[in-house]
Order: C-alpha cells, then sequence, then structure tokens
C-alpha cells in the first residue's frame, strides 16, 4: 500500500479477503494510513462488488515517493514519461500502453474467462 501512497487516489482490488474480524481491522488501518481505499471484487457480478474502506483524494502528489519509485523501477519510470507526453488530441498514439476500459459486461466475461 505503501508504494500507492503517491498517488491522488488509489484502490488495493481483491477478490477474496478473509473475513477475520481482527485481519479487516488492520486492513482498514493500513488503508487510513496510507490513503489507499480498499474494493472486494465479487466476480461473479461486478456490480455487488463493495467498497470495504474508501480512499483518501489527495490535491497534490507525492513527487519524492513518485521519484524514488521511478528510480527502483523502470516501468513505473516509463508510465511517468508515457502520462506526461499524453495528448488527448491524439489518444490512438498510446493505445498500446494503456488497457483497454472494459465495459460492465465485458468485465464479467473477462472476469468468468481469466479468473474462475
Amino acid at each position: 500500500m505503501s508504494n500507492s501512497s503517491w498517488a491522488n487516489e488509489g484502490y488495493l482490488v481483491a477478490v477474496d479477503i478473509r473475513q477475520d474480524n481482527q485481519f479487516i481491522e488492520a486492513l482498514q488501518k493500513l488503508s487510513q494510513s496510507f490513503g489507499i481505499g480498499i474494493i472486494e471484487l465479487n466476480i461473479q457480478d461486478v456490480s455487488q462488488s463493495k467498497i470495504l474502506s474508501p480512499a483518501k483524494f489527495k490535491e497534490n502528489m507525492d513527487y519524492s515517493v513518485v521519484d524514488e519509485l521511478a528510480n527502483k523501477n523502470p516501468n513505473f519510470a516509463q508510465f511517468l514519461k508515457t502520462i506526461t507526453d499524453f495528448d488527448v488530441d491524439n489518444p490512438n498514439r498510446f493505445k498500446g500502453e494503456f488497457d483497454k476500459i472494459l465495459s460492465a459486461d465485458e468485465l464479467n466475461i473477462h472476469l468468468k474467462n481469466k479468473v474462475l
């Protein structure tokens, strides 16, 4: 979670979260400490997924963490370059660098084919 604390808003998404009160409490404390939300994904019906802990939206990014991650992770450094160079007037230029946004139906099909 701490590596995601640089973002304006972020979520940890998990399919099967252990329903142990002590575990859930510890997970929520981590969520609150780092501002990262937690979503339990229902792979049978995505619309029934639950936000267990909302993310805290931050106006300003933590650039010291961004810099540290970029120095340690070449994929993250490339991601930063891509979003810096992104041009809304030419979205096709970067199609290969981003995942397709799936509709709810497409996501349900994907989950059934890949996860189940």
